[in-house]
């Protein structure tokens, strides 16, 4: 039982698996009300189900697509209308399709754009008027410790969250005078099915090399949960953490293959690049 929770209406997009999943399951444990919105509409109505086993009505699934600002606004407002208030909203919903530059993913650069950023905002944008309104309630925004730390193939996915920084900073100075906290987290590797939107087949397997040392999902839950569950007093404004064994994506050796036009000749080659605490040059080439 979490203490501090209890009765507290909570929205969390991208409830449908991996930490919202969990996140949802710890703070039901707690006695929260949740409204979970996710585009699997089978999979949180499953969760749903679940969760309200023993407190019917405990959770509600909304089917939400978070590159939809209306779809997003319906799932507060569902909220709104059946407590008459929303004390927090977990912006959770996210992609992560790492590749190197020179692969030119443009579609899912723009699908990284759509689901992490916008998304994010049009959370914040359904729920602040209704923060503003009752002056209290919680903005947890989930980022990615790569918006602190950069390395190969995760270079659109620091891009989408260095701004987190910003919006959730920013946003907290601009809320003060509503008694709205904010709270940014910055998970590092957490086992959930991130890993799944990756579609180069070389960096999906160094990143599930580079990641299997990942924490459960239930540590990304407990952080969400001591945010939340802190006195009115008390803004956590933002939270770090990473495997007590993860020391960094560079010391983790990530290793890919690269094809590119070999400036020396005509042919093209295969290159096997290697990173190591500092980017390394080429350590092998092998021509086609």
């Amino acid at each position: 039982m979490v203490d501090g929770i209890e009765g507290e209406v909570i929205v969390i997009a991208g409830a449908s698996s991996g930490v919202g999943a969990a996140a949802a399951r710890h703070l039901a444990e707690g006695g929260a009300r949740l409204f979970l919105g996710a585009r699997r509409t089978e999979w949180i109505n499953t969760l749903a189900r679940e969760l309200s086993d023993e407190t019917p009505g405990l959770a509600v699934a909304v089917p939400t697509d978070v590159t939809d600002a209306v779809q997003v606004r319906h799932l507060v407002d569902e909220a709104v209308s059946a407590f008459g208030r929303v004390d927090g909203i977990l912006n959770n919903a996210g992609v992560m399709p790492l590749s190197p530059l020179d692969r030119y993913k443009v579609e899912e650069w723009d699908g990284t754009i759509d689901v992490n950023i916008k998304g994010v905002l049009y959370g914040i944008a359904a729920a602040l008027p209704h923060m503003q309104a009752q002056k209290s309630g919680h903005i947890i925004n989930v980022a990615s410790v790569a918006g602190h730390t950069w390395f190969p193939t995760g270079t659109v996915t620091a891009a989408r969250s260095g701004p987190f920084g910003a919006i959730s900073e920013g946003g907290r100075q601009e809320v003060k005078p509503y008694d709205i906290r904010t709270t940014i987290s910055w998970p590092r590797a957490v086992a959930t099915e991130l890993l799944e939107s990756i579609s180069e087949a070389d960096v999906l397997e160094a990143t599930r090399k580079a990641t299997s040392i990942a924490i459960p999902a239930d540590s990304f839950a407990r952080m969400v949960a001591f945010a939340i569950s802190q006195p009115d007093d008390v803004d956590v404004n933002e939270i770090l953490f990473r495997p007590t064994r993860q020391q960094g994506w560079a010391r983790a050796r990530v290793q890919f293959l690269v094809f590119r036009k070999d400036r020396a000749a005509t042919n093209r080659s295969l290159k096997v690049v290697q990173y190591a605490a500092v980017p390394k040059a080429v350590i092998a080439r092998r021509p086609n």
